[in-house]
């Protein structure tokens, strides 16, 4: 019993059923309110109609007694009727309205005369007399007990009648609703590539099936993502952790073959490898999740001189040009700006024959950033695909520079987080061309 009282329950919660209970009370209210109205109307009718009728026959009455004497009153058959004198008096009267005391009032007046319900109504005579006529509304009462009888049954019938459409229609309507919520409850972490069927009405539910496909398809390609970045990482983590293995099992079985101090800088290098991945990993997930970024006013020509003159240190063999750096200014974050510009100058280092030119220039309300290398060049076919994570074009000579795959992505993800593009061209230097474009500030 108690659980046929939560399934009712629900079944009442539903929007089904909530559609159909509030269409029942608005159709029954209105249905009841012009049934009033609709009653209202023809009693006024049907009064106002008695009351002309009457009128008008007692108007008769008055005639032919004022022609042909008393005698007409006391001759009517089926109609209660009186004539009386000034003080009241009955002077004659008819067979039905024997024993019956009819009100003298100017307007006429509903009494009950041999249990029927009349109207009485009244006609001076020129002589003081006055005639007294109960004109009889039983008909009519009839008709509007017949009428309310009538609604009192057709408003249930109508009322029931608009339910069960309401109800079918609803069900009908939402019937797409209902699959698509089953079919979205049976899409598990390992089914999202399942879609729901839209149909073709082209109505709110096909929409919404629509929404609910793109909203799969981006958890679909966020998942693969996912995915790919655990196997990349797992992988780009191993080979420093098996290098570190293997060099401690070889300090440990064989200690005259490596030194301490061997070990030591095998374990730094590693480390601080690992220590770059985990790092770079850390940013990517910071800003694939929409971290907060600044939104202070960034010179980027002062970054990009910064760099300039810290490579000149870091890299003597490296000839900097920084001719092209010109005024610019953007709002975000100077710390991402500056890993932006870092990662830039860095690949470009990586890849340099022997010189690197730096570029930074404000154009019709958008800053500028080009970093040019003189190396080989990227091919055309992947200058999409190097701004993907853990892509190496030249894998060995990747990783004995030291790069994680990381960068570029780093590089992307943060141009994008400030509302701006990076694209790779070809260099006029025979190299490689790396641009990036972000709104100025204003």
């Amino acid at each position: 019993m108690a659980e046929l009282g939560r399934g009712l329950a629900i079944r009442l919660r539903s929007l089904r059923a909530r559609v159909t209970i509030g269409a029942v009370v608005v159709v029954a209210v209105a249905l009841a309110l012009g049934a009033i109205a609709f009653r209202s109307a023809l009693a006024h009718s049907l009064r106002a109609d008695a009351e002309n009728s009457a009128e008008i026959r007692v108007q008769a009455l008055a005639e032919e007694v004022m022609r042909q004497g008393p005698e007409v009153i006391t001759r009517l058959d089926d109609e209660a009727a009186q004539l009386v004198d000034a003080d009241g008096t009955v002077l004659a009267q008819s067979e039905e309205a024997e024993g019956e005391t009819l009100p003298r009032r100017e307007d006429p007046t509903e009494v009950v005369v041999d249990d029927e319900p009349a109207l009485v109504v009244s006609e001076d005579l020129d002589d003081g007399r006055e005639i007294l006529l109960a004109f009889s509304i039983e008909d009519d009462e009839q008709v509007s007990g017949a009428v309310g009888r009538l609604l009192l049954v057709a408003i249930p019938v109508l009322v029931a009648l608009v339910a069960a459409t309401v109800w079918f229609v609803v069900g009908r309507a939402l019937a797409p609703v209902s699959r698509i919520r089953k079919e979205v409850d049976a899409i598990g972490a390992d089914r999202l590539d399942r879609r729901v069927p839209e149909g073709g009405s082209g109505d709110e539910i096909a929409r919404l099936a629509g929404t609910m496909n793109r909203m799969l398809a981006r958890l679909d390609d966020s998942q693969q993502a996912q995915r790919r970045f655990v196997s990349d990482a797992s992988h780009e983590l191993r080979s420093p952790l098996a290098t570190l293995r293997q060099h401690a099992e070889l300090a440990r079985s064989h200690p005259e073959v490596t030194s301490a101090e061997e070990l030591s800088d095998v374990v730094l290098e590693e480390g601080r490898r690992m220590q770059a991945i985990v790092e770079a990993m850390l940013l990517l997930a910071r800003l694939d999740e929409g971290a907060p970024r600044g939104a202070e006013p960034v010179d980027l020509d002062d970054l990009m001189i910064a760099e300039a003159t810290r490579l000149r240190t870091t890299s003597p063999r490296i000839l900097v040009d920084g001719s092209a750096i010109g005024a610019a200014r953007v709002a975000g974050d100077a710390r991402l700006l500056g890993q932006l510009i870092r990662n830039l100058v860095d690949n470009a280092v990586r890849h340099a024959a022997g010189r690197v030119a730096l570029g930074v220039a404000e154009v019709d309300g958008t800053a500028v950033l080009t970093v040019d290398d003189d190396g080989a060049g990227i091919p055309e076919a992947e200058w999409d695909r190097v701004f993907e994570r853990f892509v190496r074009l030249d894998e060995a000579r990747a990783r004995e520079a030291g790069g994680s795959g990381l960068g570029l992505a780093i590089v992307r993800a943060i141009a994008r987080a400030h509302d701006g593009q990076v694209h790779v061209e070809a260099s006029p230097s025979g190299g490689a061309r790396f641009v990036v474009t972000l709104p100025a500030a204003a």
